[in-house]
């Protein structure tokens, strides 16, 4: 049996496990082991995942099983990305897709968004509940490695309005040391299927790290790629990188390297790149390409005053490709 949901297109033998250690072949047919189990519930601001153009300033409910396509040396959430769905499956609770949109509405999130660990490989599940969250006036957001086939992703891009993707590298060469991924091709071409085809709001991220893709062929080329088929004022957050895990022999990224990811970002015309993990920094802030003036300050997850009105600078109308709740609004499913 081949599983088509992810492009390692795994052949599972009868009672085998697939790459993502949660699907598996039962009498000739693919089933998954992860449908309604989580793992992880919280409500976050929506700038933690993070998402800075996409309905600022609101909590969403974030959601998070076993099980990951990618194998990264790096991954801050191993305990579940790197888990069982079989051997670790205690971890498990069961939590209906009906009953997303009350949980979040109890917690005064405005959406739902499936995290943690790859909502590719949730595909099911993910695509339940999303549509019961529009069902209930709520957004719904993929934050994903990218890794997904197009026949999938256009089972569940049609019912996301957010797909916030990490972009790791842009050799081949990177991402089958960082992930154990075999080609690089098909995140770049989801991605792109996601905001052209799709209308999803897509922003981008970096860790960047010392040594494995701070060299500025590979920034330059990420910023190149962004700009060229996705938009200048998509953001690219560029992102501090700490040791951690296989990778805990590699120094902190030094800030002036982030500093020179957004001048390269800049020189290849984006209009809105971020620094991550460095709390305070300019770098976190929204600026208005047009007047220089800051629209959004943030100091973390912290939010000062919001000056845009309806996606637009309050300052002087630039389209600061913002969605907020009087502009994009959730789109119908098709």
């Amino acid at each position: 049996m081949r599983c088509g949901v992810c492009p390692r297109l795994c052949v599972i033998a009868e009672g085998k496990l697939g790459t993502c250690k949660t699907r598996t072949n039962v009498g000739g047919k693919c089933y998954t082991l992860i449908y309604d189990e989580v793992v992880s519930v919280a409500a976050d601001p929506i700038e933690k995942k993070p998402l800075f153009h996409f309905y600022p300033g609101t909590t969403v409910l974030s959601i998070g099983t076993l099980g990951c396509n990618m194998r990264c040396l790096h991954c801050q959430n191993w305990q579940i990305a790197h888990a069982d769905a079989v051997d670790d499956g205690e971890q498990m609770r069961k939590l209906p897709a009906a009953n997303l949109p009350r949980i979040a509405i109890q917690n005064d999130c405005a959406g739902v968004a499936w995290t943690y660990n790859e909502p590719t490989i949730w595909l099911e599940y993910a695509l339940e509940g999303a549509k019961a969250c529009h069902d209930n006036d709520l957004y719904t957001v993929f934050v994903t490695n990218g890794y997904i086939t197009p026949e999938a992703l256009d089972i569940i891009a049609p019912h996301l309005d957010a797909y916030r993707v990490d972009i790791k590298g842009f050799r081949p060469e990177t991402y089958k040391f960082l992930a154990k991924v075999p080609d690089v091709e098909p995140i770049f071409a989801a991605a792109t299927r996601a905001k052209n085809v799709h209308g999803c709001h897509v922003e981008i991220v970096t860790n960047v790290i010392p040594t494995v893709n701070d060299d500025e062929d590979t920034l330059r080329s990420i910023a190149a790629w962004i700009a060229r088929d996705l938009g200048v004022k998509t953001p690219w957050h560029v992102t501090r990188f700490f040791p951690y895990l296989e990778l805990s022999h590699i120094s902190p990224t030094p800030i002036e390297t982030l500093e020179r990811a957004i001048a390269i970002g800049r020189e290849e015309g984006l209009k809105f790149i971020y620094i991550g993990n460095v709390p305070g920094h300019e770098g976190e802030n929204t600026v208005c390409p047009n007047c220089k003036r800051v629209v959004i300050r943030r100091d973390g997850y912290s939010l000062g005053k919001i000056d845009v009105r309806e996606g637009y600078c309050a300052f002087c109308g630039e389209d600061l490709n913002i969605i907020q709740s009087g502009k994009n609004t959730a789109k119908a499913d098709g």
